[in-house]
């Protein structure tokens, strides 16, 4: 692995307008794609093998009619203060908006008036207009959304309080100013590290081509491969931190390379064929992370993961190609570790290279914490085992559901239908849920969906149950259900299941088929199927990423350790994220309007993306540990020299990071919100808490045992050689050995 990235990155460096043009062709290719293609509306939701999908498909073959699965709207009307919607002049203006709302667009299936429909307040202050759509929100055409927009616009002219709510009008994500904030911090971050603005810029150059060329990809085959918004915004978030970090590694490899007075085409070599094969295992985890949430069988999860890994791939082969050829490009611009340059208060350096190689090391930091670790372990493995206990302790009471429209901005339309109908009709009323019932077969239909439509209607937490819907063949009915609690309660999510436990009592006495379905049960279901697959998608990824660090580091113990300092970083972020978004502590810190549920993806999401992330710091700052034990250094000293080397890029890397990700708590959309939260805070704990403190301790309380690896398996395994001892046979020594007939390369 070494010999072919050092030659791979030698070759980069030589070819340096080569690689570079192929970079710059494939992000213009991306981008004149992405501009030419369709746009993309909002993904729909599929949960196969779900109970509410089952209905949904049924419907669609016996009802297609009802456009079950077709998007909807819901207008509410709230009259002036003392003034009722049953006024003439209301009720007019009501009308006259219902009728604008059929024909406003050739996608409205039906618009109910809420007089005929009975959807009036009990004291005729507020009432509602469903609208339904013959198309799900992701076909839903822009025409069909401004009509809905000026149509009730004209409606509010009228004197009346009216707003939207429902998947038709779906609040695009942004994330303001605050992530163009985490780029700048990161730039800071990068200029303090490298002290050279050519140095630090490589990094955020490069990271932003990556970006660019994965999330133009995306655009331009949303529309083809139904990618929704929240996929490219994921892409972008960890794209871009990825990139950096890859790309800041292999720089501060070249600079320490230069260091130790190597040329600087055999220095770009070494660094890629270094600190570039820690990056292919770390990008490698992180891939296998993200792929693996193919296992939850949740097609949107799938895809975000899948377009995110492949931007991460992305990432990889520019930190590989596109780093060494801009490093070519830089030539003396790029100066050796310790240097700065003469904008940033550095001086000429006076001696040779090798003068400079033989100086005796200054003990930075990462030196100094390293040998308090190494001296005190048992302390610090328990502060900081401890500490992120005491942070893990909220996901005790972790409540998961779905967003809906009552964690939206209080700002938004949205937010403020949704709020105007629980304070009129209930809370219930936000998420009404849908039975479906196949009558097929059964003697009486119609007498069996009435005696259905009974038994619902007498269990706890119902508010009120509709006539049964015959479809026109008289062999499917609807029943539509109001819970007595808002949708993402857990009364209501009780109540979905009591009511298919009645239905097996049905499907025993007359062979009818009682489904529950809507938008409410369907993110039941998807919190069902999420928990579910949280403990094989876990030992997926970690048995995979386990099984691949044992070939990177040549030992058990190493890969265990991380694992394990994993689940408690996870675990603690979770804890964090339970308390600012559930409890709401520090919630106005966020931006966090409304409290509620965690998002049901959230537990199983972290786990595959901060995993991947945790294996970064953990590839990168204990290969070179590695590298120090193999090359001779006792296993303390070689957590010192890892440290040495490591700590001060890792600690950059890591706020970077979180930088980055935080950048994107800014974001209207509570779902990216929490994301951003979740993997900023993780990152920190994983970082600063188990690779910085954890690690060490445990190393240096193992000691020697730290890298055992049974015979046996140690032939069996292939030998990547991470640490670069490959090298040694390819390159000349470190200070003048070379070959000086070969050319110099020109910079």
């Amino acid at each position: 692995m070494a010999t072919f990235l050092y030659k791979l990155g030698r070759l980069a460096f030589r070819r340096r307008h080569f690689v570079t043009l192929i970079w710059v062709a494939l992000l213009t290719l991306a981008g004149v794609g992405a501009a030419s293609a369709p746009t993309a509306a909002s993904s729909s939701f599929s949960i196969p093998g779900t109970e509410a999908q089952k209905a949904f498909d049924l419907l669609e073959q016996r009802a297609p009619e009802a456009s079950a699965d077709g998007a909807s709207a819901r207008v509410v009307f709230k009259a002036p203060d003392g003034e009722k919607v049953t006024d003439p002049a209301n009720k007019a203006a009501i009308s006259r908006t219902v009728t604008a709302l059929t024909s406003g667009s050739d996608q409205v299936a039906r618009a109910d008036d809420p007089f005929a429909a009975k959807a009036v307040s009990k004291d005729g202050t507020t009432a509602y207009a469903s609208v339904t759509y013959k198309v799900t929100s992701m076909e839903l055409t822009d025409d069909s959304r401004d009509a809905l927009e000026k149509t009730t616009d004209k409606a509010r002219a009228d004197g009346m309080t009216v707003e939207v709510g429902g998947d038709a009008l779906q609040a695009m994500p942004h994330t303001g100013a605050t992530e163009i904030i985490g780029i700048a911090i990161a730039a800071v971050v990068l200029v303090i590290t490298f002290g050279s603005l050519v140095a630090a810029g490589l990094p955020l150059l490069t990271a932003l081509i990556g970006v660019g060329i994965g999330v133009s990809s995306i655009t331009a085959l949303a529309s083809a491969l139904d990618l929704g918004t929240t996929t490219s915004t994921l892409a972008m978030m960890i794209g871009l931190a990825v990139g950096i970090d890859y790309a800041l590694f292999i720089v501060s490899r070249y600079r320490a390379e230069l260091a130790e007075g190597r040329d600087r085409e055999d220095a770009a070599g070494r660094a890629v064929g270094t600190a570039g094969s820690a990056v292919v295992f770390a990008g490698l985890t992180v891939v296998i992370a993200l792929v693996g949430l193919a296992v939850v069988n949740i097609p949107m999860l799938t895809k975000m993961g899948v377009a995110a890994a492949g931007t991460v791939a992305i990432a990889v082969l520019i930190a590989l190609t596109m780093i060494p050829a801009l490093l070519g490009y830089a030539g003396r611009k790029v100066r050796p570790t310790g240097e700065k340059s003469r904008l940033l208060g550095g001086k000429k350096q006076a001696g040779t290279a090798a003068a400079r190689t033989a100086a005796p090391a200054e003990e930075n930091l990462g030196t100094r914490w390293a040998r308090f670790v190494v001296r005190r372990p048992v302390a610090v493995l328990l502060l900081g085992v401890l500490g992120l206990g005491a942070a893990a302790m909220p996901v005790a009471s972790l409540e998961l559901g779905l967003p809906d429209d009552g964690s939206q901005p209080t700002s938004t339309t949205q937010r403020k239908a949704y709020d105007l109908i629980a304070d009129g009709f209930g809370p219930g009323y936000n998420g009404p849920l849908m039975t479906v019932t196949d009558l097929k077969g059964v003697k009486d239909p119609k007498a069996e969906a009435a005696a259905v439509a009974k038994k619902i209607g007498g269990l706890d937490d119902v508010l009120t149950v509709s006539p049964p819907v015959l479809n026109r063949a008289g062999d499917t009915a609807i029943i539509s259900v109001v819970p007595s609690s808002k949708p993402s309660g857990t009364e209501t999510e009780d109540l979905v299941h009591a009511i298919r436990d009645e239905a097996e009592d049905v499907r025993a006495d007359s062979g009818a088929d009682v489904m529950v379905t809507g938008t409410t049960a369907m993110n039941i279901d998807v919190s069902q199927k999420l928990n579910d697959a949280l403990l094989p998608y876990l030992a997926l990824v970690v048995g995979l990423a386990f099984l691949l660090l044992i070939v990177v580091f040549r030992s058990i113990l190493v890969p265990l350790k991380a694992a394990l300092g994993f689940l408690l970083s996870v675990l603690a972020a979770l804890g964090a994220v339970v308390a600012v978004f559930q409890w709401g502590w520090l919630g106005s810190l966020f931006g966090v309007e409304q409290t509620g549920p965690i998002m049901s993806m959230m537990p199983i999401f972290m786990v595959g993306v901060v995993f991947g992330l945790a294996m970064d710091y953990e590839v990168f700052l204990v290969t070179r540990m590695r590298e120090a034990y193999v090359h001779g250094e006792s296993p303390t000293e070689a957590i010192v020299t890892g440290f040495k080397h490591g700590a001060r890029v890792v600690s950059a890397a890591a706020v970077i990071m979180i930088a980055v990700f935080a950048g994107f708590i800014g974001s209207s959309e509570q779902m990216v919100k929490m994301i951003g939260f979740g993997l900023a805070i993780a990152v920190f704990f994983d970082a600063f808490v188990v690779r910085m403190a954890i690690v060490p301790a445990v190393l240096a309380l193992l000691g020697r045992t730290a890298w055992g690896l049974p015979k046996w398996l140690d032939k069996a395994l292939p030998n990547v050689d991470v640490e670069g001892e490959g090298l040694k046979d390819l390159a000349p020594g470190a200070t003048g050995d070379r070959d000086e007939r070969r050319e110099p390369v020109g910079v």
